[in-house]
């Protein structure tokens, strides 16, 4: 039986995919399925599938479309486990990961449980995490973990109609981000029960350690989702304001001692935003 489906949509990584697959056999469980939504027009994946066969369940699925969205919902469609998550190609998982999980999942009785991201000595990267395990609500959602820690009873997310592909990398849309906060927002919206809990957390390459002009477009791109997602689910003036507000403010305290990498990086993550939220992206006429 299976217990755990693991669907990685990927593009263009091959070493990371290895590193991924190495921490799922380090997790030493025969009850995973690995499904690979294999996006790259090349079979540079084939050589990493053969590495591992025979000690890990892989199903290898293609797509056409580079959409990260579009790809965990193929993936869905083919999984077979009862709980389902979307690792990133580029993460690995302690020894523990999946058996803590799963003790969790199985206590709280939740429809989905999220966890956070961290460096290999537990410390918080990639984000901003709450410091204490809680239900999931509208008002927390925003620091209650990131998408590829989010493991959903695969019922509960089929109920919900899966990812919506218009938001998140790939997407045709300037909503590059957030879709993890805007499938848990889905699922509240049902009425599912959604926990955090930060003794759940995976590994990740740092975004800080990303090159400069990287790091600024992401900046802006996944402002701009998270301003989208909460335009689609209601939130007020006051939210966008804070949500906005807090890279100027940190913005200011980096130009105080004269930070231009970092102003520039938070002043993108600020204006993409409020694009986002106003469906308005600068330079464009674009309305949605």
């Amino acid at each position: 039986m299976i217990r755990f489906s693991l669907v990685v949509a990927t593009c263009g990584r091959t070493t990371e995919v290895t590193t991924f697959l190495a921490s799922v056999l380090c997790q030493r469980r025969n009850d995973i399925e690995v499904i690979l939504v294999d996006q790259n027009a090349d079979d540079r994946l084939l050589p990493v599938m053969e590495e591992v066969q025979g000690r890990l369940t892989i199903r290898h699925l293609r797509t056409e479309y580079r959409n990260v969205s579009a790809a965990r919902n193929l993936g869905l469609d083919a999984a077979q486990g009862e709980i389902v998550a979307f690792p990133d190609d580029d993460c690995w998982y302690p020894s523990w990961f999946l058996s803590r999980a799963s003790q969790l999942m199985s206590a709280s009785d939740a429809d989905i449980l999220t966890g956070r991201a961290a460096d290999e000595n537990g410390h918080d990267i990639n984000g901003r995490y709450s410091q204490e395990a809680h239900v999931i609500d509208r008002s927390n959602v925003w620091v209650s973990g990131i998408e590829w820690v989010m493991f959903f009873k695969r019922a509960a997310l089929l109920s919900v109609g899966g990812f919506d592909e218009s938001v998140g990398i790939g997407a045709s849309t300037p909503w590059q981000s957030c879709e993890g906060q805007d499938i848990l927002l889905k699922a509240l919206a049902s009425g599912l029960s959604c926990r955090f809990d930060p003794s759940l957390y995976g590994h990740h390459e740092r975004f800080e350690a990303m090159a400069t002009e990287l790091r600024r477009s992401k900046g802006r791109a996944y402002g701009r989702g998270l301003g989208y997602v909460l335009r689609k689910h209601h939130y007020g003036i006051f939210d966008i304001l804070y949500w906005a507000g807090r890279p100027m403010l940190k913005l200011m305290v980096r130009g105080l001692v004269g930070d231009v990498n970092e102003c520039v990086y938070l002043w993108n993550v600020a204006c993409g935003r409020l694009e986002g939220y106003v469906g308005l992206v600068w330079g464009s006429r674009r309305l949605a």
